[in-house]
Formats: structure tokens, C-alpha cells, sequence
């Protein structure tokens, strides 16, 4: 059985292939696309509503190592709590234990996996949820990831090729930057005896 929203979309999509149904169906119902664009998916509207209802209730306070995890900046729960022990969480810049309160509003800066993510603080929940609505709890002020170019393979060698000889390995330390250490090995290899 069909519900009004699939039927709408059907109908939308048999307009776009004739070329005016659809436009003139949502001009006439005052929507458009940026509407559309605006409206979260009612999957992403529920859920929201979801983990609102489940969220703390007015006065109560959720800690950080939850709500990071809750939002899906970090995998486990546990992992966000060594993360704040080990001084990889700030909000508002000052360090803070696993069990400090956050607020809406509030920044947290989270260093995890050689990458600092900088969000501000929307709303609060307790629950993990999933990524389309975890993204509408904060706002994501972090610095762009670096590109994959820069971050280079560890030594890739064709399957079969064998174990790298002396030569390979000079040319994989040259390009690592670790040409200090071939030139070690070298003396050392030459030092007389004494």
C-alpha cells in the first residue's frame, strides 16, 4: 500500500520524464525544490524526533564522552572517555573529564585519529543515532581533511614481487625523508674496526 508521500514522489518523477507535471504540480502546491532541500527526509524528521524524546529532560545535563559518541565522532563510548582523559577533548577550550556536562552552544574540540574535529554543540542527546540525524545535533566548524594524495602509501609492492632489495629499500627511505638513516647504516657498514 502506497502512502501520500510515495505517491507524491511517483508523481513527481512521471512529471520530470514528460517535462512539465511535475514543475507545475509543486508550483501549484507552493513547494519547490529549495523547499524540498530544506525539509529533512520524515525517516530523519522521526528520528530527530526520536532521540529529542530520549534526550535529557528539561534541566538535566549529558556528559561529554556520551554526546560525543551519541553523535558519531567517535566508535565507542569508551574510546570517548580515554579521549577526555587523555586530554584530546576541550570544550570551550579547557580539557575536561569524561563527565563533564555540555550545553547547547557549547564548542568541543576532539583530536582523534590524527584529525581535529571543532563542533558546536545544537542539541543534546543521549542515544547514538544514525548519521543523518547525528550531523543536525552540531555544527561542524572542523578544518577540511587532508587530501588522500598527501597521506602516502606505506611501501605498495606488486603481489610476487618478492622482498625488496637494498636498492628498494634506499629509495623507499629517500622518499620517506629518511635518507639520515641510509647514510647511518652506510658508515656504520664502513667504519673500521677498532
Amino acid at each position: 500500500m502506497a502512502s501520500e508521500h510515495d505517491e507524491g514522489r511517483a508523481g513527481g518523477a512521471a512529471g520530470t520524464r514528460t517535462g512539465d507535471g511535475g514543475a507545475d504540480a509543486s508550483r501549484e502546491a507552493g513547494t519547490g525544490a529549495a523547499d524540498e532541500s530544506r525539509a529533512p527526509d520524515p525517516k530523519t524528521a522521526a528520528a530527530i524526533a526520536a532521540a529529542e524524546a530520549a534526550g535529557p529532560q528539561s534541566g538535566e545535563s549529558v556528559r561529554v564522552d556520551s554526546w560525543i559518541w551519541a553523535v558519531r565522532l567517535i566508535k565507542t563510548r569508551s574510546l570517548g572517555a580515554t579521549a577526555c582523559r587523555g586530554g584530546h577533548v576541550r570544550v570551550n577550550g579547557e580539557r575536561v573529564k569524561p563527565a563533564h556536562s555540555l550545553r547547547v552552544g557549547d564548542e568541543v574540540r576532539l583530536r582523534h585519529e590524527g584529525r581535529e574535529r571543532v563542533v558546536v554543540v545544537k542539541r543534546l542527546i543521549r542515544k547514538r543515532v544514525g548519521a543523518p540525524v547525528a550531523v543536525q545535533c552540531y555544527i561542524d566548524n572542523s578544518p577540511p581533511p587532508p587530501p588522500r594524495e598527501a597521506v602516502a602509501p606505506a611501501g605498495v609492492r606488486d603481489r610476487g614481487a618478492g622482498r625488496p632489495t637494498k636498492r628498494d629499500r634506499r629509495e623507499l627511505e629517500r622518499l620517506r625523508g629518511l635518507e639520515s638513516l641510509s647514510r647511518a647504516r652506510r658508515d656504520a657498514k664502513n667504519k673500521p674496526p677498532s
